[in-house]
């Protein structure tokens, strides 16, 4: 009988610690889910492929760019961020019909704020899984080319307009914006 009970008593452990094991690292995944309505995306679609209508998009998100970060600086919420865009749509369309036709380009661009299905993607270390977002859309003429998405909040898509990578480069007060993001849970 004592035997018996040595061997329940090893038996009840070892399910004990493989129970432990199966359960511990779905925990730790879960403390690094980031919920879809915590970001408010951006997405400019190119009026086509061709190289002048893909060129064209990276002028008009630099711009955006420029007009968005001094709005938003002193956003701390995603709402606020939101609210801000949204009673600002007319102006980043004129920016963006601006650079179309400084440009010579004789289509014209339209912004919106909506939800929108977008692939997972990595911004400097942060992954965000394919979910439906809220997003800045931006569509330039037929927006049928291939497209530029980064995050508007945090502010995560301040890219260094010497290159067209997805190098990003915080500025000032946005830097603890994120951080407070972060730290936030």
């Amino acid at each position: 009988m004592k035997n018996f009970t040595i061997i329940c008593f090893v038996f009840a452990s070892f399910l004990g610690l493989i129970g432990l094991f199966i359960c511990l690292p779905s925990t730790q995944l879960n403390t690094n889910i980031i919920d879809c309505n915590d970001f408010l995306r951006i997405h400019i679609r190119a009026n086509s492929n061709s190289q002048i209508d893909q060129s064209i998009k990276y002028e008009v998100k630099d711009a955006l760019v420029e007009v968005i970060t001094p709005l938003l600086v002193d956003a701390d919420t995603k709402e606020k961020s939101m609210c801000i865009i949204s009673q600002n749509l007319n102006m980043l369309t004129t920016t963006a019909n601006n650079v179309l036709a400084n440009n010579g380009f004789n289509y014209l661009a339209s912004c919106s704020l909506r939800q929108e299905e977008f692939p997972t993607r990595t911004y400097n270390g942060v992954t965000l899984e394919t979910g439906l977002y809220d997003a800045l859309i931006v569509e330039l003429g037929s927006a049928i080319g291939n497209n530029w998405w980064c995050v508007v909040y945090p502010p995560l898509c301040f890219v260094n307009s010497d290159n067209q990578s997805d190098e990003i480069v915080y500025k000032s007060k946005l830097v603890e914006i994120i951080e407070k993001f972060f730290n936030k849970g």
